[in-house]
């Protein structure tokens, strides 16, 4: 299945990936028979009344032939058109919409008025309502809503008459726009959500394959380094810590931290959390904190460079404390060390210098993702990087 063109998978028959996604074919499908079914109805209308309803017969034989063409066109379209070509069904939508107001336009024209009082149907009749069907899918509740009222309207303004057989095709109009849409909604909504959880399954599989291999290779030798250090002393005591930090980081890797969901987005929490260590305390809503993955990437770039000016800068017995705060409308990062700080004016001599270590890891990184970087620091009191992202609709 996975070695299939796109559009071929589409179509497997009997499959799951069917309804995940592409779930709305078989309305579309749906559409396409209810207009040829339709498309008969009103031909055998059209020739039963041809001596005695038409103004013009050879008009209305024409009209019923474009409505044939125009049915074999929105058909072929409906299905998906060629393998690979981009889905514009919706804009197809839309222009059945105007050639089926353009249909009933023809009515006074067509029709006599005599037909009409006694009751009997405008051009295009029953077959234009498949118009109001395939916008309902396409554009869910509101566009079957928006294209009921627009047959709705082209209804009483060709038959130009608003009495109840006007008024209950009027209420069977809005009524399927809305009942299709609403169900092209919640079909859309539910193949999504299970997108996401087929995603995540793939992910935890994937997460467990690697934990068997890691487990058995790297994780044991981080430990037994750990473990060694603190035996040894002295300076293997600073390699055992870092072996242990590094340990705990891959642990949370596998564990799903790092998990990027069907939506390309990921908790800012988790990923942030796989850097706490024994000098390192993370504090982070209990709740995730989601982004898109790139916007996490870079913040968590920016923290563990943060995060090496501390262990470089203020020594090893130096603590730091990453927090991240959820606010009205943003989220905000700090990042804080109990170190000497920087002495004022050292960052602008760095960068003279050519040294952009801070620039580049830190504060170009939070530009790049439209957040603000601020900093406190000061002799005897720290260090305090602030990242301010701003949610929006993210």
């Amino acid at each position: 299945m996975t070695g299939l063109p796109e559009r071929a998978r589409s179509r497997v028959r009997g499959a799951t990936l069917v309804d995940v996604e592409h779930p709305l074919e078989p309305f579309w499908r749906g559409v396409i028979a209810y207009r040829l079914l339709t498309l008969l109805t009103v031909a055998g209308v059209t020739v039963y009344h041809l001596g005695s309803g038409y103004e013009r017969p050879a008009a209305a034989v024409g009209v019923l032939l474009v409505m044939a063409a125009w049915t074999a066109v929105t058909s072929w379209g409906y299905l998906g058109g060629l393998p690979g070509a981009p889905d514009r069904r919706g804009r197809l939508a839309l222009a059945d919409l105007a050639v089926c107001v353009a249909i009933m336009a023809t009515t006074p024209w067509v029709v006599r008025v005599d037909h009409l009082d006694a009751g009997g149907p405008g051009m295009g009749s029953i077959w234009t309502s498949g118009a109001v069907l395939a916008c309902a899918v396409a554009y869910r509740v509101r566009g079957g809503t928006a294209a009921a009222l627009v047959i709705s309207a082209a209804l009483v303004l060709s038959k130009e008459r608003f009495g109840v057989l006007e008024l209950g095709d009027i209420q069977l109009l809005v009524l399927a726009g809305l009942t299709v849409g609403f169900a092209s909604h919640v079909l859309e909504r539910t193949a999504s959500r299970l997108r996401r959880l087929a995603a995540e399954q793939a992910a935890a599989a994937e997460r467990e394959r690697l934990t068997r291999s890691i487990h058995d290779g790297v994780l044991q030798v981080l430990a037994h380094v750990r473990r060694r250090g603190a035996e040894i002393g002295g300076a293997a005591t600073e390699l055992g810590v870092l072996a242990g930090e590094q340990e705990t980081a891959v642990r949370a890797l596998l564990s799903g931290s790092g998990t990027t969901d069907a939506h390309g987005r990921r908790d800012l929490a988790a990923a942030l959390r796989i850097l706490a260590s024994e000098r390192v305390t993370v504090a982070a809503p209990g709740r995730p904190v989601e982004f898109p993955a790139a916007v996490v990437d870079e913040v968590e770039g920016a923290v563990r460079a943060a995060l090496a000016n501390v262990a470089l800068h203020a020594g090893p017995a130096a603590r730091a404390w990453v927090l991240v705060e959820e606010l009205p409308g943003a989220v905000e990062v700090s990042v804080r060390d109990d170190g000497p700080g920087i002495p004022e004016g050292r960052l602008a001599e760095a960068e003279a210098e050519g040294r952009l270590g801070v620039s580049r890891s830190i504060r170009g990184r939070v530009e790049e993702i439209g957040g603000t970087l601020t900093l406190d620091t000061g002799p005897d009191v720290g260090t305090e990087w602030v990242i301010r992202l701003h949610r929006g609709d993210t």
